[in-house]
């Protein structure tokens, strides 16, 4: 990134962030629960390191072959092995897996779990969802671990959601995205 772009990318990020702790706050949807919400003041984020944020072709898989998630509820979630995403970091090579929910879906999801987590990242590990905002053509997409979050489950006991397969357990920290959540 030019530097210019760097610093739209960051206002950007930090407008994202703006906007979901503004949510989090008032919106009815919130998953923070409403008594909690009073003394709510915001998630707490890394800073924005644009080291994390990559452009990466997707090594789509020809078979895509079903795995099963097991969910916080003790149930399991279906889901396809849509592809896979290689990248490094530290000098170290990574490999994250990127999966659908049905084959129709333009959007990839991809949790992860990596040193930080139940340290000071969520300990079920965070979320990447990447859409069509996110894809450059030629079989290349944006993977901006700036944007990691926690699933809602980590804010209440009423959602149900996905663990992190252990195939995407990442040995390396990933000093990006949201942390861990502190009631107020």
């Amino acid at each position: 990134m030019t530097p210019i772009e760097e610093s739209q990318w960051k206002v950007s990020l930090e407008r994202q962030r703006q906007q979901k702790d503004v949510f989090f706050a008032h919106h009815p949807q919130s998953p923070i629960p409403p008594w909690e919400r009073v003394d709510f003041e915001g998630l707490d984020y890394y800073p924005p390191d644009p080291s994390y944020r990559f452009e990466l072709e997707l090594h789509e898989h020809e078979e895509k072959e079903g795995l099963r998630m097991e969910v916080t509820s003790g149930g399991e979630q279906e889901y396809l092995r849509w592809g896979e995403f290689r990248f490094q970091i530290g000098g170290e090579e990574q490999t994250l897996r990127a999966y659908k929910h049905d084959p129709r879906e333009e959007r990839l999801f991809v949790p992860f779990r990596d040193a930080t987590s139940g340290e000071e990242t969520y300990g079920a590990g965070r979320y990447l969802d990447l859409d069509r905002s996110d894809y450059l053509g030629g079989g290349k997409w944006v993977l901006d671990f700036n944007e990691a979050y926690n699933p809602f489950c980590a804010y209440s006991d009423a959602y149900i959601c996905p663990f992190t397969p252990p195939e995407n357990w990442l040995e390396v920290p990933i000093y990006a995205g949201e942390k861990n959540y502190h009631k107020g």
